[in-house]
C-alpha cells in the first residue's frame, strides 16, 4: 500500500478553548482550587521526518496541552471554531452523568461546531480518577488534535500504591506526511484502504529509528532509586501497540482511569483509546548505559498498518560517561496473539473496600452483536471500486453499517423528532452462522441508523463476536457514557450454553475500551444508569469510517437526578 500523500495546506486556523475548573460545594478535606486554562489552537508548521506541514496545534504544541483536574471538579471548556472543517471534541472516558450534551461525537450528541461558531462543554468529573484524554471526534481530525486529561484524587485521598517521585504523560500517536482528511476522503470515495501513516510517535516525536528523525526523539531523564508514574495513552488512529523499556520492569496499576490489582511486566499492550498507568522503578545506581523505550504495532488483520517502530530514550541524570551503550527491549512479534491474550487476562479490578468492583449480577437484558468487516456495492460510475472484487470496504455491527445522520441523535430524541433521523429497532441478535469459520459467500452489509433503546437502570450483558467474513481481526471497542466490566473472553464462536459459566463476576477489569479478540469474542456488563444517547464504536478510525459503530438510547428514570437535562442554549446547530 502506498505510504504518504501530498501535503494539504489548510486555510488559516484558529480555535480557542477556555477551561475553568470551578469550586462547587466541596468540604475542606477535598476542596479543590479553581483552575483557569486558555487553549489556543492555531495553524502551526511542524517538521517531522524532514517533512514540514501545516497542522492544527493547541498553544503551538503537538500533542495538545494537558488538562489537570481533581475528582469532583466541574469543567467548562469553551471552543470557538475558526477552522474550515467542522469541529467537535470528545472527552474520552468521562462518564458525563446527566451531561450527554458535552460528550462530543459529531452527529451523535451534538451537531459539530461550524466555522466561526462556539460551544461550551460543561461537565463534572464524578467518581473518576486516573488518566483519560481528549480528542477531536469528527472524521480523522483527531490525528493531530488530542491531549491528556489527568484526574487527581480528591485532596487528602492517597493513591492505593506508592507515591511516585514524578508523573509523566506518554502519548502514542501517528504522523502522516499527508493531510489525513484528504487520505480518508480518498479512501471512502474509491472504496479501498487508506494510505498508512509515515511514523508512530511518542509525545509527537517519531524517534531515531526513522530516517531523518534523530533529533525528534522523546527523552525521559530519570534519577536512580526513584518511582515514576507513566501515564500511557494510545492516541494512534489505527493500531494497537506493544510497549517496553529495555532492562526495566513496569508495574501496571491503572487502566482507563480505574485502579487494578498491580502486576509486573516487561511489555504491555495498549489499544487505540485505552490508557494505562504504570510505575517505573529506576535502578539503584546510575547504570553505564541508556535505554530505548519502544512501541510497535500488534497486527491481526490484513488492513492498514505501518510495520515500524517508534523509540524514545530513557537516560539517567548526572551520568558522566559519554557515548553510553544503548540497550533495546525485545518486543513481541507483530502477530503475537498469545502475548496479547496472556497480558489482557492478567488485568483485574482492585476490588477493594474503597474501590469495589460493582459487577451487575442480575442481568435484565442480554445482547449478542457480531462485529467485523464486509463490503458494499460500488457506486462509482463506469469505474471499479478498490475493495474486494470491485466493491467498497464496509464494516458493521450485527450486519448494520451505521449511516451518520445529518441531525444529532440526542437532539432528535430530546425534542421528539426522531422520525426520519433514526429508528429504535437495532437487532438484538444477528442471524447465526459459523462466525469464525469459513466465511459466507455473501459479504454485503446492510445500512441504517438504528439505536438500541434501554430503560433507565437496565443491567446489560453484551457479547461482541468477531467475524471472519473478510478475515478475523481484533477490534478495540469504546463505549461512551459508561464504564463496563469485562467478564469473559475467548476464541472461536461464543457458546451461550458453556461460556457464561466461566465468567469472572468477582474482580473483572473495569474500563471504557476493550479489544474484541481476533477470531473470538468478549463479554461485558454495565448498568445503564446514564440517560442519553451513547455512541459505541471500534476505535480503529478506518473501521469507524467504514460504519463499525452504533448507539444506545438510555431513557430517563423517574427521579429528577435520573433525567437528561435540557440542552445548553449554545448547542451547535446543523
Amino acid at each position: 500500500m502506498t505510504r504518504g500523500m501530498t501535503s494539504f495546506s489548510l486555510s488559516k486556523v484558529f480555535m480557542f478553548f477556555s477551561a475553568i475548573f470551578l469550586l462547587h460545594g466541596l468540604s475542606p478535606l477535598n476542596a479543590s482550587v479553581t483552575r483557569n486554562y486558555t487553549f489556543k489552537v492555531a495553524l502551526q508548521n511542524v517538521t517531522r521526518l524532514c517533512h514540514t506541514k501545516s497542522m492544527v496545534t493547541v498553544n503551538g504544541q503537538f500533542p495538545g496541552p494537558r488538562i489537570v483536574a481533581r475528582e469532583g471538579d466541574r469543567l467548562l471548556i469553551k471552543v470557538i471554531n475558526q477552522v474550515p472543517n467542522n469541529i467537535s471534541i470528545h472527552w474520552h472516558g468521562i462518564r458525563q452523568l446527566q451531561s450527554g450534551w458535552a460528550d462530543g461525537p459529531a452527529y451523535v450528541t451534538q451537531c459539530p461546531i461550524q466555522t466561526g461558531q462556539s460551544y461550551v462543554y460543561n461537565f463534572t468529573i464524578v467518581g473518576q480518577r486516573g488518566t483519560l484524554w481528549w480528542h477531536a471526534h469528527v472524521s480523522w481530525l483527531r490525528a493531530s488534535l488530542y491531549g491528556p486529561i489527568i484526574i487527581l484524587p480528591m485532596l487528602g485521598t492517597p493513591y492505593p500504591f506508592v507515591k511516585p517521585y514524578k508523573e509523566v504523560p506518554i502519548i502514542f500517536g501517528e504522523w502522516f506526511n499527508g493531510d489525513t482528511e484528504a487520505i480518508i476522503n480518498q479512501a471512502l470515495q474509491t472504496g479501498g484502504g487508506p494510505n498508512v501513516s509515515d511514523a508512530y510517535t511518542i509525545n509527537g516525536l517519531p524517534g531515531p529509528l526513522y530516517n531523518c528523525s534523530a533529533k525528534d526523539t522523546f527523552k525521559l531523564k530519570v534519577k536512580p532509586s526513584k518511582t515514576y508514574l507513566l501515564r500511557l495513552i494510545n492516541a494512534a488512529l489505527n493500531d494497537e501497540l506493544f510497549f517496553s523499556i529495555a532492562n526495566h520492569t513496569l508495574t501496571i496499576i491503572d487502566v482507563d482511569a480505574v485502579y487494578v490489582k498491580p502486576f509486573e511486566t516487561q511489555t504491555l499492550l495498549i489499544a487505540p483509546g485505552q490508557t494505562t498507568n504504570v510505575l517505573l522503578k529506576t535502578h539503584s545506581k546510575i547504570p553505564n548505559a541508556t535505554f530505548y523505550m519502544m512501541a510497535r504495532p500488534y497486527v491481526t488483520g490484513q488492513g492498514t498498518f505501518d510495520n515500524s517502530t517508534v523509540a524514545g530514550i530513557l537516560e539517567y541524570k548526572d551520568s558522566h560517561v559519554k557515548r553510553l551503550p544503548l540497550f533495546k527491549p525485545t518486543l513481541p512479534s507483530l502477530n503475537d496473539t498469545s502475548f496479547a491474550t496472556n497480558f489482557t487476562s492478567r488485568l483485574r479490578s482492585l476490588a477493594s473496600g474503597k474501590y469495589p468492583a460493582n459487577v451487575p449480577k442480575k442481568i435484565d437484558k442480554r445482547f449478542f452483536f457480531t462485529v467485523g468487516l464486509g463490503t458494499s456495492p460500488c457506486d462509482l460510475k463506469n469505474q471499479t471500486c478498490q475493495g474486494p472484487n470491485g466493491t467498497k470496504f464496509a464494516a458493521s455491527i450485527s450486519n448494520i453499517s451505521f449511516i451518520q445522520p445529518k441531525t444529532a441523535l440526542l437532539q432528535a430524541h430530546f425534542f421528539g423528532k426522531s422520525r426520519g433521523i433514526y429508528s429504535p429497532n437495532f437487532p438484538y441478535s444477528p442471524n447465526w452462522f459459523n462466525y469464525t469459520g469459513n466465511p459466507p459467500n455473501n459479504t454485503m452489509v446492510t445500512n441504517g441508523t438504528k439505536l438500541m433503546v434501554l430503560p433507565f437502570n437496565t443491567n446489560v450483558e453484551l457479547v461482541l463476536q468477531d467475524t471472519s467474513i473478510l478475515g478475523a481481526e481484533s477490534h478495540p471497542f469504546h463505549l461512551h457514557g459508561f464504564n463496563f466490566f469485562v467478564v469473559g473472553r475467548g476464541f472461536g464462536n461464543f457458546d451461550m450454553n458453556k461460556d457464561p459459566s466461566k465468567f469472572n463476576l468477582v474482580d473483572p477489569v473495569e474500563r471504557n475500551t476493550v479489544g474484541v479478540p481476533s477470531g473470538g469474542w468478549v463479554a461485558i456488563r454495565f448498568l445503564a444508569d446514564n440517560p442519553g444517547v451513547w455512541f459505541m464504536h471500534c476505535h480503529l478510525e478506518i473501521h469507524t469510517s467504514w460504519g463499525l459503530k452504533m448507539a444506545w438510547l438510555v431513557l430517563d428514570g423517574k427521579l429528577p437526578n435520573q433525567k437528561l437535562l435540557p440542552p445548553p442554549v449554545d448547542l451547535p446547530k446543523c
